[in-house]
């Protein structure tokens, strides 16, 4: 290929894109600058404008004398408001002018949720709290990466102001574009993944909220779920669902009784999907599914005969549940259920061994002189599956010490990122491994916008990249193989 065609898809700046400053999404406690601003309720405006000009803040939290627990939330914005329009006076108690019960996060929960709540709900801060409900922090959303610039806000406004399935499909068609165009312009890999995963989960969730007007669903706390690329935040120009549902039951024939009622509303969303260009997954991964839509009880009970029985054909079946993060509805229920799940995967072994034996039945495609491996037969002749022996070898890997590690996180930058501390990893080591998978992200968005057969969206042939990016192609997979080689030696394979 020449370097004008490679130019024009993205890839003349692959290298300085991956291996530039970039960001780093993480968990929201790692993102709030400073600590927060805080006054009890009996604190007068004048206190609080006060604070404010000390600590050059625009926003305070009013938190419960006792046990620091958010009230509500002040901007500078609302105090001036008051004063000057609603003839507010400076010796008022500041309680009178906070908005109360502010919507609230997880202080460990992933960036990228503030990033879609604040979009979805058209606010700007978030309170951050620790696990018994105390106040951690507050986040703005001059905090956050997720949808700044690229002309992503009136994306996110389209998506928001569609009313009907047919109206979502082209919102849907607009934000596939606008990433193509982004993505040829230079955006990072990274950038562009979480870039577009935040306007997708705009749009899955305004086709349940659509479609959940039309039902009469019951009155249980529920939560849809995301798995796979979306859960991980992976998603790319090519995709399909990995979704599930999970509900509150008080025992094992209300589970039967709730499923039957919720999998009518599920499956039309499904649909819903299929229409905005989000196929439907080949393997039944998908909330229609019954052996989808569990309750919270029977989730856990899933996830533990996965663990306790681990047998290669449902490992490679099961892994990516493991990714699963919530998107639409009751997120507690979710957030329960990763919270149990923290701390099982060590107290298993055989299930982590054998996660890693599968996940080096797919070597990095480079042979031992050095030179490419192909595996596409006679009907894909001189090519490689970028997804299953470039991109999978780290998502693999991450996923394991995440599990090993009681990792939060699901994005595969993400992961390794906080792995590095258990692994004895330096920063050099793990900014190679992040910005090798990116870069093989790259080569797999490069090839998506070029393919017309859908067979071949993450298939390369080598000799269509010039000499360098071949090269950098080789130096990926060498990261590759060298996560491979700690798994091996981790556990003893």
């Amino acid at each position: 290929m020449d370097n004008d065609k490679e130019a024009s898809l993205g890839m003349s700046g692959a290298y300085s894109q991956a291996s530039g400053p970039g960001f780093v999404e993480g968990p929201l406690r790692q993102l709030a600058p400073h600590p927060p601003l805080t006054l009890p309720p009996s604190a007068t405006v004048r206190e609080a404008l006060a604070g404010m000009n000390q600590r050059q803040a625009d926003t305070l939290v009013v938190v419960d004398d006792q046990e620091q627990l958010p009230l509500g939330i002040v901007t500078l914005n609302d105090l001036v408001y008051a004063i000057t329009l609603d003839g507010g006076g400076l010796d008022e108690p500041v309680a009178g002018m906070m908005t109360a019960a502010p919507l609230s996060l997880p202080a460990d929960a992933p960036a990228h949720r503030a990033t879609v709540l604040m979009a979805k709900r058209g606010i700007r801060h978030i309170v951050l709290l620790e696990p018994g409900g105390r106040l951690y922090n507050v986040i703005s959303r001059a905090d956050l990466f997720g949808l700044r610039g690229g002309g992503a806000d009136l994306l996110a406004e389209s998506v928001t102001a569609a009313m009907d399935v047919g109206q979502m499909a082209q919102a849907a068609s607009a934000i596939r574009q606008r990433g193509s165009e982004l993505f040829t312009g230079g955006m990072s890999a990274e950038a562009i993944c979480h870039w577009m995963s935040a306007l997708n989960d705009l749009v899955v969730m305004r086709v349940i909220e659509l479609i959940e007007d039309e039902f009469d669903l019951p009155a249980v706390p529920w939560c849809w779920m995301v798995m796979g690329s979306e859960g991980r935040l992976e998603q790319t120009f090519a995709t399909d669902q990995d979704n599930g549902l999970v509900f509150q039951a008080d025992d094992a024939d209300a589970a039967v009784e709730l499923r039957e009622a919720f999998l009518p509303f599920a499956r039309t969303v499904n649909k819903g999907l299929d229409a905005c260009g989000f196929t439907l997954c080949r393997g039944g991964i998908m909330a229609g599914n019954p052996a989808w839509c569990l309750s919270l009880e029977e989730w856990q009970s899933r996830f533990s005969a996965w663990m306790r029985t681990p047998d290669p054909k449902a490992l490679l079946n099961s892994t990516i549940f493991f990714d699963f993060r919530p998107l639409y509805g009751r997120y507690e229920l979710v957030d329960e259920l990763r919270n149990w799940l923290l701390p099982q995967p060590p107290e298993h072994p055989r299930f982590l061994r054998a996660l890693a034996e599968e996940a080096l039945t797919c070597a990095p495609p480079l042979g031992w002189t050095g030179g490419f491996v192909y595996d596409g037969g006679v009907e894909h002749p001189h090519s490689i599956d970028l997804k299953r022996f470039g991109a999978r070898p780290f998502v693999d890997a991450a996923r394991i010490w995440s599990l090993m590690y009681g990792v939060w996180a699901t994005s595969t930058g993400d992961r390794l990122r906080a792995v590095a501390e258990p692994l004895n990893l330096s920063a050099e080591q793990v900014a190679g491994e992040v910005e090798s998978f990116y870069l093989i992200q790259r080569f797999r968005f490069r090839q998506q916008l070029l393919a017309e057969d859908p067979d071949d969206t993450n298939r390369i042939d080598p000799d269509t990249l010039n000499e360098l990016h071949r090269l950098m192609l080789k130096e990926a997979f060498k990261q590759a193989k060298k996560l491979q080689l700690r798994l091996k030696l981790q556990h003893g394979l």
